[in-house]
């Protein structure tokens, strides 16, 4: 590794951004309409924007885009469905946050798994993600080690 190989946080973001056209916000939008189509071949807008805690026409220009990305089909003041391309980013990006979440988990963080799961997703590489998934196959594979773990966190929280 060099020098010239570093960059600060927002220069990884900023070439991250170049290799994808979607920004954390609508990957949470894209997730949630995958979510939700998992019991319903449709979402509504309302929906969506209840689940998201967005206004409406906040959620509206986010899929408008998502829409012009063939991500989903929508038609003004029309239903929310899933394209085949959406379906399976969707997929992807649902499995993402389990996978991290049940990292989170295993690590003891109990407090704030959600957020700290929304905040990590959006920037984890998937070869690190794929690292994370056989971490959490390893120790539910290995029960011993997973509980001698779990007391050395708990001897550590109660020394700090």
């Amino acid at each position: 590794m060099h020098l010239s190989d570093f960059h600060t946080f927002r220069g990884y973001e900023i070439l991250d951004r170049e290799k994808k056209k979607l920004t954390p916000s609508m990957e949470d939008y894209m997730e949630m309409i995958y979510r939700l189509c998992m019991n319903s071949p449709y979402v509504r807008m309302n929906q969506l924007a209840e689940k998201l805690n967005v206004r409406t026409s906040s959620s509206t220009k986010i899929v408008q885009k998502l829409n012009a990305l063939d991500l989903v089909h929508y038609e003004k003041y029309g239903l929310i469905e899933l394209s085949e391309k959406g379906k399976i980013l969707g997929e992807y990006l649902y499995h993402r946050h389990h996978v991290i979440e049940r990292f989170l988990e295993l690590i003891g963080n109990q407090g704030s798994v959600l957020k700290d799961t929304e905040l990590i997703e959006h920037y984890i590489r998937p070869e690190l993600l794929h690292h994370l998934e056989c971490f959490n196959a390893f120790m539910n594979q290995n029960k011993d080690i997973k509980e001698r773990y779990e007391a050395f966190i708990d001897k550590e929280m109660n020394q700090h």
